[in-house]
């Protein structure tokens, strides 16, 4: 008996222990591999967890802005200026004109920008809060709130966490922050003041005079509601208050709020970039149809190459067979070397997750009431 270093079928070295041409080197145990085999699914559910808070954080809020992107190409509302983005639009002193007057459920009523919360940073405004709407059109207005400039408050909504956060950083808002509301033909510029943290049971906080309800509105005021805490069960919530500053033609150009300056000294219009590339997608259907036809293909290449080199060792007895394993499984599977078959898992992988992100995570968020309760998921 003796130890051979030899080229092992994986392609790399090692060291087998051998009798008469066969391999011995024992298994283990049965409950060895059968603790493997727990250890392993319980890193599979936690991998599986894992990838839904990725769903929830993250793919939830590219499905958003995919929706608000095709939204704002629906409406084709003009550029500021038409297009001319170094255009500082002049801010009107007089009685701002109401628009809209009346919007249906879903309708676009506004774009909004916080420079607060980033240079590129917009979100859609739609006619109501359902969660179906905040979760696809980014802030929803309230029913029987004033509309932008009207004296009063214009009241919004919008996700603190998941479904692209539009209301994630309120916590960030300074004094004087702008908060600007475009709407078809106007701008309205809005200055942040002030935040207060209530219960969900104090309505009072969208009324037209949310500090004296039972008194006569005098200032025209925005108010922004989300969830607090921002990552646990949302007891509270977040109210951010503002008050008009001026309001502005979008014929005239771009308010100052929203410009930035180059070298040149000239200005341009800071949110006209496109969306993100990966928001072009409409689904994860395209991207695990191309992942699957690459797989097939690197699997039948290998295949003929190679022909499963290290099952084919396996039966002869030139290798032990392996423990009991799912992945191990999965692997010894793929045709190839071992690179080629690490690449094939790989792509199975990718698969599976692309799947889940399509597929079950939207069916497990929709029917099981815990994810349900957790996610506000709505079909």
């Amino acid at each position: 008996m003796r130890h051979a270093n030899t080229v092992n079928q994986n392609g790399g070295f090692g060291s087998d222990r051998r009798q008469g041409g066969s391999a011995t080197t024992a298994r283990r145990g049965w409950l060895w591999q059968a603790l493997g085999i727990v250890a392993e699914l319980l890193l599979t559910a936690a991998a599986i967890c894992a990838l839904y808070i990725v769903w929830q954080m993250w793919w939830t809020g590219v499905q958003a802005e995919h929706t608000q992107m095709e939204t704002r190409q629906s409406v084709n509302w003009s550029s500021p200026a038409n297009g001319d983005t170094t255009k500082i639009a002049k801010a009107q002193q007089g009685e701002p004109p109401v628009e809209p007057e009346s919007a249906n459920e879903g309708d676009l009523i506004a774009t909004v920008y916080i420079p607060r919360f980033g240079q590129n940073w917009e979100r859609n405004l739609v006619q109501g809060t359902t969660l179906t709407q905040l979760n696809k059109h980014g802030l929803g207005h309230y029913d029987d709130t004033q509309w932008p400039g009207q004296v009063g408050n214009f009241a919004i909504a919008g996700h603190r966490n998941g479904y692209g956060q539009p209301l994630g950083d309120v916590d960030k808002l300074q004094d004087g922050d702008a908060i600007v509301i475009r709407t078809q033909h106007y701008w309205y510029v809005y200055q942040y003041t002030s935040h207060e943290i209530v219960l969900p049971t104090e309505v009072r906080v969208i009324a037209s005079n949310p500090q004296d309800p039972g008194a006569t509105p005098t200032k025209r005021m925005i108010t922004m509601t989300t969830c607090e805490p921002k990552y646990s069960d949302p007891i509270y919530r977040w109210i951010s208050y503002g008050e008009l500053k001026y309001w502005a033609k979008v014929d005239d150009g771009t308010p100052q709020e929203l410009a930035t300056s180059d070298a040149s000294g000239g200005v341009a219009f800071t949110n006209n970039q496109d969306a993100s590339p990966v928001a072009q997608l409409d689904s994860l259907i395209p991207v695990i149809q191309i992942a699957a036809i690459a797989y097939a293909v690197l699997f039948l290449a290998a295949l003929a190459a190679w022909r499963f080199p290290v099952l084919r060792a396996i039966r002869a007895g030139e290798r032990r067979r392996p423990d009991a394993s799912i992945y191990g499984w999965l692997l010894r599977h793929q045709p190839g070397v071992l690179p080629i078959r690490a690449l094939l898992l790989v792509l199975l992988m990718f698969i599976a997750s692309a799947a889940l992100f399509q597929w079950a995570f939207p069916w497990a968020a929709a029917n099981i009431p815990y994810l349900q309760q957790m996610s506000n998921f709505t079909v």
